[in-house]
């Protein structure tokens, strides 16, 4: 891991975590000094469940906005992975790193960035996006077809379930035509 310092003349000057040699940017992103990765590992994008954005964290107590899980959480909603997060905000990937691993705090500048590289707004991204999820559950509850079906969900057991979820799944996948 590195920490990124500054920028000088279109070289990234960072600091090494490790040994704390302070150097630019190797092409090869390895320390100069202990030869080791400059940025940590990259955790995998698939399919993460999302992290609850209300949380105590690191001793704060209870009800703290944890803006690391819901800035998280927002990028793996959207499939995107640190390094094209880091791209979109054209700032290197370890500080994308650093703010999902409460390292580094963002900027105002920076949220606003991150609000934009998400396709949220920043009292979207401040909140993880629930807001939106609860406007889409209750646009969903107005539909006609689904208020109709709701009634009879609580009284299926799993099979029945996942039998309606297949016959529905084909339906689409195969529309029928009407004679």
């Amino acid at each position: 891991m590195a920490t990124t310092l500054a920028p000088v003349d279109s070289r990234e000057v960072v600091r090494c975590d490790r040994c704390l040699l302070v150097q630019f940017r190797t092409s090869n992103n390895l320390c100069r000094r202990c030869h080791m990765s400059l940025d940590e590992d990259e955790p995998e994008v698939a399919a993460a469940p999302p992290m609850p954005v209300m949380m105590p964290s690191n001793g704060r107590g209870p009800g703290h906005l944890n803006l690391a899980a819901s800035i998280r959480s927002l990028r793996l909603r959207n499939g995107l992975s640190q390094r094209q997060l880091a791209g979109r905000m054209s700032v290197p990937r370890t500080y994308v790193s650093k703010i999902e691993n409460e390292k580094a705090t963002p900027t105002l500048s920076s949220l606003e960035r991150l609000a934009r590289a998400l396709e949220v707004t920043v009292p979207d991204l401040l909140s993880g996006g629930e807001r939106n999820r609860q406007e889409e559950i209750s646009d969903l509850i107005k539909d006609q077809f689904i208020a109709e079906l709701l009634p009879f969900v609580s009284q299926l057991n799993g099979l029945q379930m996942s039998s309606i979820l297949a016959q529905v799944r084909d339906l689409t996948l195969r529309p029928r035509r009407s004679a």
